[in-house]
């Protein structure tokens, strides 16, 4: 129980500061159902929703883990474009977990770098006028977590509305069980799954 009693006093603290619950999820790694749950209490009672925390904060404290997480994301890009004989024109970090991601693969890979800022209460994002455009590329997306895939299908369809080819997107850990999400494929480091939880 102290376990998620933290968890609650840190989903507390972030809607304090103003957060919705999405851009909690995405700062504590669950899904949007979880923070909502957490920040009604309801966990003080017996309850079925079901969740799995990913934290990769001892990857995350130093840049040279983030290369080294990220080469082998650039060996499952390297295998997809071998497979499907598309090859990426440019790699693309979801805001904020995705970004470190994304700008190690654009280096090694010598691609642009797109950055996307999903909206936290529109459908639309933005896309970074920083960093390189969408249109007529083929993209790769990056990020680090895909819980229910709703980042991942707002991002690949405001790809797709700005001239775009996602063709695949690559995480570090995945909690869907789909391989693919709107004709893109999915690929992740790390998948989790609940052992004998309801689907």
């Amino acid at each position: 129980m102290k376990s998620i009693e933290e968890l609650y006093k840190r989903a507390f603290e972030l809607k304090n500061k103003g957060m919705s619950d999405k851009e909690i999820s995405t700062e504590l790694h669950l899904s949007v159902n979880t923070v909502t749950w957490l920040l009604s209490k309801e966990f003080l009672k017996e309850s079925t929703v079901q969740d799995v925390k990913i934290g990769w904060r001892s990857v995350g404290v130093y840049g040279a883990r983030i290369a080294s997480f990220a080469e082998t994301m650039c060996d499952i890009i390297q295998e997809e474009a071998s497979e499907t004989g598309t090859q990426p024109d440019a790699i693309l970090g979801i805001t904020i977990n995705g970004i470190p991601f994304a700008t190690m693969i654009s280096y090694f890979l010598e691609k642009e770098l797109i950055v996307y800022r999903p909206h936290p209460n529109r459908k639309e994002g933005f896309f970074s006028s920083n960093f390189a455009s969408v249109k007529d590329k083929n993209v790769v997306i990056i990020d680090d977590v895909a819980s229910t895939g709703e980042t991942l299908r707002r991002t690949i369809s405001d790809i797709r509305k700005e001239g775009g080819n996602p063709f695949l997107a690559v995480v570090l850990a995945t909690k869907m069980a789909e391989d693919e999400m709107m004709g893109v494929r999915i690929r992740s480091l790390m998948r989790t799954r609940l052992v004998g939880a309801k689907k």
